[in-house]
């Protein structure tokens, strides 16, 4: 199976959400409270802020909270342009981080999180990651803290399972894996399209 490469446009989106969280996150260094309160996704009151499905993932908890998320961000999303192209990039981006949003709204009365404030970009960015899984599952990355190159499918998947773990066992350990498991769900799905529809034409 062959992928051809797509040519980025001059407005690469990439930079454009990177330069997007940054500024955000220049805003909540100014002014946290109005950030995290009218922009985080809260349970509780979404019915009175609905947009905040959207706007939860450019807002970050701090500097490595958000360069963390926008290095993956940089690389998985060269990799899912190349293979899909920049508008499938975009919505797989959005798309997978409102069902991330959802997932995490469902699902907080039964974990107590109602009242938790969801922000970050990794629901968007495990959709990116689900793509990926789907599509070039065998590729072989790097991923810290071990040296030696593994399936992409094994970092992703471990990287999910690691953080949902220490999420439910360990208290002081805040990530908001419901996101994660939204945004990947979706990611795989209209990963495995993708690949199906490709797999038709040749």
């Amino acid at each position: 199976m062959s992928y051809a490469r797509r040519n980025l446009s001059r407005l690469n989106p990439i930079y454009v959400l990177i330069g997007v969280n940054v500024a955000i996150l220049i805003a909540t260094l100014i002014n946290d409270n109005l950030i995290f309160g009218r922009f985080g996704l809260i349970p509780v009151i979404v019915g009175e802020q609905p947009w905040t499905l959207f706007t939860y993932m450019f807002v970050h908890a701090g500097l490595w909270h958000l360069i963390g998320n926008m290095i993956t961000l940089y690389f998985f999303g060269i990799y899912v342009i190349a293979l899909v192209g920049e508008t499938q990039f975009l919505a797989t981006y959005f798309i997978g981080g409102i069902v991330g949003g959802l997932l995490f709204f469902v699902l907080s009365p039964v974990l107590g999180t109602e009242y938790s404030v969801c922000v970050g970009a990794s629901g968007a960015i495990y959709a990116l990651g689900g793509v990926l899984v789907a599509m070039v599952p065998r590729i072989k990355v790097y991923s810290l803290p071990l040296p030696i190159p593994l399936p992409l499918w094994v970092v992703i998947l471990f990287g999910f399972f690691i953080t949902m773990i220490l999420s439910l066992e360990v208290t002081s350990f805040n990530v908001a894996w419901q996101a994660h498991l939204g945004g990947l769900i979706y990611g795989l799905a209209v990963g495995y399209y993708y690949r199906t529809r490709r797999q038709k034409r040749y």
